[in-house]
Order: C-alpha cells, then structure tokens, then sequence
C-alpha cells in the first residue's frame, strides 16, 4: 500500500515539473527524488533568472518549498472569522445557516464558539433533507455531522498537507498548546498557498476587505496578511503577526487608539475601530497616495 507521504512526495515532484516545464527547465523523477530542497530552490531561482516565467508561476513554485517553513496558524481562517452553527439554535435556524453558507463544511459550537463539537457537511445536509417525511424543523443536525479533527497550530503545511491525503478528510480544528481554538484550516487553504487561489462559482471576495473610491483598502483586523498579500500582490510581513490588526499592535508596539494614524512597509494604516483591546476596522492606503491632493 502507498503511504500518504509517498504519494505526497510524487504529487508535489509532478507539480514541480510541470510548473518548471513552462519555463523550460526540466528535471527527471530520479532527479527529484534525489535533490534536497535546497538544490530544487537553487534550480528554481536559476529558472527565474534564465527563462521568461510570469509571477503566478514563480509564486507557485516558490509555495511548494516553503510548506516546510509555514504552519497551519499562518494559513488558518481565525476563530474571530471563523463561520458556525449553534447546535442548540432551532433546527430549522441551523439548517438555513448552513445552506446559505458560501462554504461546504462548517464547525458545529455548543455554549461558546471555541467549544466544536462537530463538522457538518452541507452534502450530507441535503441527503437528510431528501429522506422522505424529513422536515427542517425537526431535523436533528447533530446525528450526521462528523467527529472534529483537531491539530495544533505549530504543524507545518507540509505534514497537514499529507495528515488530509491520509485521512481523506478536509476540514480540522486548529487548537494552540493549552487546547484553545485558534481558527481553522481546510485542504484548500493549502493548496491555494501552492497554486495561488483555487476559485468556483461560489467563492467570494475577500471577507472583510472593501476598496475605496479614494483608493484606500478598509479592512478587517482580522483579515489574514497573508490573504491581502495575495489578493492585492502586496508584500506585508507576515513573521510576526498573522493578521492586520496584529501586524499594526506589532509595529506600533502598542493597542493604538481610534484615529491614530502609522506609516510602516510602504503603507499608511490608520485604526477605524477598536472594541476593547481588538483593532477591528483599519484604512491601508500605499505611502505615495498619502501626498497626493485629494
């Protein structure tokens, strides 16, 4: 039998010699077997230099080598973001939330949204539903959602990547070292940081993100920096901080207060909202468009 590392292994070796063949670079199986992940990067980057490759495939390829250096907790949806169903909601309450969700999987909560309980599939919703006599409101949403599968935040892309394939399951709770919910993650949210955004006809904007008139982006300070970066082909630092509202306490050193205003990385961040010790509401605007005459 196949192990899922194995299989693991073969898939990301055939992504790389596809991505590389459009650059003109190719290397044999044996070959990428045999390199390290170091000599891949070098013959990447010499791909780079050497051949007229467009972005979305440097960034591709530049994705397989660092599932490695990410962990889950960088790619995560926070608990903040997080969408669920209140198990003890009326049936018929629950059944909408779910149905009207853009997503196909969603965290079944008891008494707090960091107690999961259980992960419905929509799927299996809608074969309950077409049972005969079945009504929505006396549907038990509990007696077909699955048992959560929880994974600490430290586990890096590489082995979750490999942890789904194995378990044929795409959906898991990430909890930190005390246990506590930290958000979750899914196998798409993984292979969008290989192959860029994996999008279909229910996919939405970016949640949280609203782009001006002036120009300026408003943004949730829960939105991930990784999802900005990504969609706006910014490059805002994500080492420290996963979310925006992280990255400006991060830099200000401080919880800044309503309309406090800073300048860092080339953008101009100014705090909309804050509840408490939370940044919830942020304009980003780039530095260049700050002198410009309005």
């Amino acid at each position: 039998m196949t192990s899922g590392n194995g299989l693991l292994s073969r898939a990301v070796n055939a992504l790389i010699r596809s991505l590389l063949r459009t650059t003109g670079v190719r290397l044999s199986e044996d070959t990428l077997t045999l390199a390290s992940s170091d000599e891949l990067h070098a013959a990447l980057q010499l791909a780079h230099r050497e051949a007229s490759s467009d972005r979305q495939e440097r960034d591709r390829l530049s994705g397989l080598f660092e599932l490695d250096e990410l962990e889950v907790s960088d790619v995560m949806r926070h608990r903040t973001a997080m969408r669920g169903v209140n198990v003890d909601d009326p049936p018929e309450v629950a059944v909408r939330a779910v149905l009207e969700s853009p997503y196909t999987r969603m965290p079944l909560w008891k008494g707090s949204t960091e107690n999961i309980v259980g992960v419905v599939h929509a799927k299996d919703l809608l074969r309950a539903l077409a049972e005969p006599g079945v009504e929505p409101e006396r549907l038990d949403i509990t007696k077909f959602a699955q048992k959560p599968w929880f994974v600490p935040d430290t586990t890096s892309l590489r082995d979750q990547l490999g942890a789904f394939l194995r378990r044929k399951v795409h959906f898991s709770v990430v909890v930190d070292e005390y246990g506590e919910v930290q958000g979750i993650v899914t196998l798409e949210d993984i292979l969008e940081e290989i192959v860029g955004d994996i999008a279909d006809e229910h996919d939405l904007e970016i949640q949280g993100v609203r782009q001006e008139a002036d120009g300026s982006i408003v943004v949730d300070g829960s939105v991930p920096i990784r999802d900005l970066n990504r969609v706006l082909d910014w490059s805002l630092p994500d080492e420290e901080a996963t979310t925006i509202a992280g990255l400006v306490i991060h830099e200000s050193k401080s919880i800044p207060e309503e309309r406090q205003a800073f300048t860092f990385h080339g953008k101009r961040f100014i705090v909309m909202k804050r509840e408490k010790n939370r940044l919830t509401k942020l304009r980003i605007r780039p530095v260049e468009d700050v002198a410009r005459p309005q």
